[in-house]
């Protein structure tokens, strides 16, 4: 293990060596150690310092984020799932995760304003929570095979109307039930594309900030959790 010594926005390595060898010599750990004993507030400063360095890092991309939806949103869009008419004008953009409550709630109230304004394109973002909510990943792998076969949102819908049933019994029930290629869908959820697709959106995910699911991106605005109908017909444009 490499001793590691904070000095402003640097991580500065005393000793780095393969861990085979990693033997840190008594007297200059001895030395840093007093160093920081001494000097405490050099971590403190250090700590908030890069803390800042990383709020601004994120501001910047999400001002390049919100920029890129506004004037070329296919880069935002990329290969993920899209319902309604493709225009530079109210792109909707979910991130989302099948397990989560929340999640399900804003399903209603997304699909209420879906229903009602046909000049608005959905946009899908995987966010599994998977350290508190076990079928996430398995739920995201599954909706993205379906999609592989062009049924991406009507997988979508079955998800969210029997998120209490989330599991492999139901996977392939709602499978069936849409007439998949079941030896196929099985490949292609099971597949590294899977994996890499998903991680491309949680990759994006974490770049913005987000620490929960649901968050919306509608029109250069951000709104996070269950949000109300009202909300979405606020930030659509003329």
């Amino acid at each position: 293990m490499a001793l590691l010594l904070i000095i402003g926005l640097t991580w500065i390595p005393i000793i780095s060596v393969p861990s085979a060898q990693a033997i840190i010599e008594p007297e200059l750990e001895k030395t840093v150690l007093d160093i920081i004993r001494q000097h405490p507030e050099v971590l403190i400063e250090s700590v908030q310092a890069y803390q800042k360095q990383q709020q601004e890092q994120q501001k910047q991309f999400i001002q390049s984020f919100v920029s890129q939806l506004a004037t070329h949103p296919q880069t935002i869009i990329a290969d993920s799932p899209i319902t309604g008419p493709l225009t530079q004008k109210n792109i909707l953009i979910e991130f989302s995760d099948f397990q989560c409550p929340y999640c399900q709630q804003a399903y209603e109230t997304v699909k209420t304003f879906m229903d009602s304004h046909d000049e608005v394109t959905l946009v899908y973002k995987h966010f599994p929570l998977s350290s508190i909510h076990p079928q996430a990943m398995a739920a995201a792998k599954a909706s993205w095979a379906a999609g592989e076969q062009g049924k991406f949102w009507p997988y979508y819908d079955a998800l969210f109307m029997q998120q209490e049933k989330l599991g492999e019994k139901l996977y392939l029930e709602i499978a069936n039930n849409l007439n998949l290629d079941i030896n196929q869908f099985q490949r292609n959820r099971n597949s590294k594309r899977a994996n890499l697709a998903i991680e491309k959106d949680m990759e994006l995910a974490r770049q913005i900030g987000i620490q929960g699911t649901p968050l919306f991106v509608f029109n250069g605005q951000f709104f996070s959790g269950a949000v109300p109908l009202s909300t979405l017909e606020t930030a659509l444009s003329p």
